[in-house]
């Protein structure tokens, strides 16, 4: 079948992307080729922080620059990270004399291009801290166990150290976990390629990397109430939640599912969690790393503390989210 997709050629989807955000938001962001940097960094006298990956993930994570979150991203092409050499750019744009956090999802090319920019901020001298982000469970005990990565800039912003900024990222980092169900594969906007074929079956599958990784397990369709009670389940387990515990929840849609559907998985997931006494005191909903028309979810769960809450609670302002 023919690809349907509204594009002009492509070897150039994300250089016109990029042009595009910029001409969308220029009060929020520039574009200097396939650097996102926030309008905010000129006057930043703090920690500022980079972070970098593939397009074709949209808003991920470019839509999350401007004031309060990022303060540069590197861009690569479709599902494939920048060069390292370009991740070293942003961090050097950035740095504003109080050090850069590097922010890198555990992805094996993106831990290959912040290898490569690592070594070279330390040969240039740069004050950075690096926090790797792979809160991906495992599902199947017989599968992979790849710890994928998908979720500071508060704590930056009330001017805490270097150290003091890069701790609470790692803190958050380690108390969060996630899980993927895909329902329908995405394809490749470049070549028409399909990431696999479970748009094929009456199947969906809870796991399996947005690419299509392994590590997932097939199962029957099930209904929401029934998938959260399966995916819910597990990231209790995997944090060791208790009743008492505050939670931070995210379901995250792939491409293709409806609000409609993430909203009735969401409100499942909280009633899921009040019957056992855990409380959600924050949230989010809605597309905020895809894979094209991938059909399907994340559920990303949180233990937080009162700090936590506290700094996701001040103000920001970005393409994907805004928050006063």
């Amino acid at each position: 079948m023919k690809m349907k997709k509204f594009i002009n050629a492509p070897e150039t989807i994300t250089d016109e992307e990029l042009v595009g955000l910029g001409l969308a938001y220029p009060d929020i962001l520039d574009v200097d080729g396939h650097l996102v940097i926030s309008r905010d960094l000129a006057g930043a006298d703090r920690v500022t922080i980079v972070t970098y990956g593939g397009s074709g993930h949209e808003p991920a994570q470019a839509g999350f620059v401007g004031k309060g979150m990022l303060d540069i991203q590197a861009v690569g092409d479709i599902f494939a990270a920048p060069n390292g050499q370009l991740v070293f750019d942003a961090m050097k744009l950035a740095d504003k004399g109080h050090g850069v956090l590097l922010l890198t999802l555990n992805y094996a090319g993106d831990q290959l291009a912040g290898k490569q920019a690592i070594k070279l901020a330390q040969k240039a001298g740069l004050n950075f801290r690096q926090v790797v982000t792979g809160e991906e469970i495992q599902y199947d005990p017989n599968g992979e166990d790849n710890k994928r990565g998908l979720a500071a800039a508060a704590a930056a912003r009330e001017g805490k150290t270097l150290d003091e900024v890069a701790e609470i990222a790692q803190r958050y980092a380690d108390s969060m976990a996630s899980l993927t169900v895909k329902s329908t594969d995405a394809t490749h906007p470049q070549n028409g390629m399909s990431f696999g074929d479970l748009g094929e079956t009456d199947l969906m599958e809870i796991g399996a990397g947005q690419h299509g990784e392994g590590g997932g397990v097939r199962v029957p369709m099930m209904s929401s109430k029934d998938t959260v009670e399966h995916v819910a389940g597990a990231l209790c387990k995997a944090l060791d939640l208790k009743a008492g515990d505050k939670t931070f929840v995210m379901i995250n849609g792939c491409g293709a599912t409806t609000t409609m559907e993430m909203l009735v998985l969401f409100k499942d997931t909280v009633e899921f969690l009040k019957a056992r006494d855990i409380e959600v005191v924050a949230s989010m909903v809605g597309e905020i790393l895809t894979v094209q028309e991938a059909g399907g979810f994340q559920m990303n769960i949180a233990k937080w503390d009162d700090e936590t809450l506290r700094l996701w609670n001040t103000s920001c302002h970005t393409p994907a989210y805004s928050k006063e």
